[in-house]
């Protein structure tokens, strides 16, 4: 094979690569993408090792829709192309507000609402978020591998749209907050590990910007850690499930 030739294969080659590149850029920012949960504040509906499916149209698109955080080299907007606030109870992955990491939380208040927590029980705009009685069991906390007892509940946001949530205190730091009023242009933001969350209760996080969203996580389609220590309460069923459910 001559160099002509070989040079023409190359170019080839490289057109290919770049096409497909480009195809995948072009999906990931306008259609799907996909998260890696690094921590528990998600917990009992994510654990630490599960991937989740993000529609990125779901609320419209921001300079943060752009993968490989390309977004953050562009100058901030007031606005969202096709814009759509989430619904409450929906779990979004957007970007840190202050250290522009990207998180994934459950979205429980929206501009205007009046959030307060007391004694760990949510309130919206003056409306308890309901709970069912407690059921207390031993999990394995990660990554430490620690066994602690936590009580789940299903918690029914105003609306009625109803998911579980871990509790593992009533003198939890986080347990009283409020009242505090979403300001304009934000959501609020909290873990379903209601005590082992960094959310928008929290001084070093506050409300997300709108334009800071990402997508609303619609799938779960890896699942991480196992049960074969059966001494320990399993995780909850999440494979092919909606996390906002």
């Amino acid at each position: 094979m001559d160099m002509k030739t070989l040079r023409a294969e190359a170019l080839e080659w490289a057109r290919t690569a770049l096409g497909a590149f480009a195809v995948y850029l072009a999906f990931t920012t306008v259609a799907f993408a996909q998260y890696a949960i690094p921590s528990e504040s998600m917990v009992p509906h994510l654990e630490v090792g599960d991937r989740v499916a993000v529609s990125k149209f779901a609320y419209g698109y921001s300079r943060h829709s752009l993968p490989f955080n390309l977004g953050a080299q562009l100058p901030a907007a007031r606005d969202r192309l096709f814009a759509a606030l989430p619904r409450r109870g929906d779990v979004a992955v957007f970007v840190h507000p202050r250290t522009g990491d990207t998180m994934i939380k459950r979205i429980v208040g929206l501009p205007g609402d009046e959030i307060v927590v007391r004694d760990g029980v949510l309130w919206i705009n003056g409306e308890e978020a309901r709970l069912s009685p407690p059921h207390t069991l031993l999990r394995l906390a990660l990554p430490e591998r620690r066994r602690e007892f936590a009580e789940r509940r299903e918690e029914a946001l105003p609306g009625g749209l109803a998911h579980a949530v871990h509790n593992l205190t009533n003198h939890g730091d986080f347990d009283e907050f409020g009242p505090y009023v979403v300001p304009a242009g934000h959501v609020f933001a909290m873990g379903d590990n209601r005590d082992n969350s960094l959310d928008s209760r929290w001084s070093g996080m506050g409300p997300v910007p709108v334009e800071n969203l990402i997508g609303r996580a619609e799938l779960v389609h890896v699942t991480g850690g196992d049960c074969r220590d059966h001494t320990v309460a399993c995780p909850m069923p999440r494979w092919l499930r909606a996390p906002h459910l």
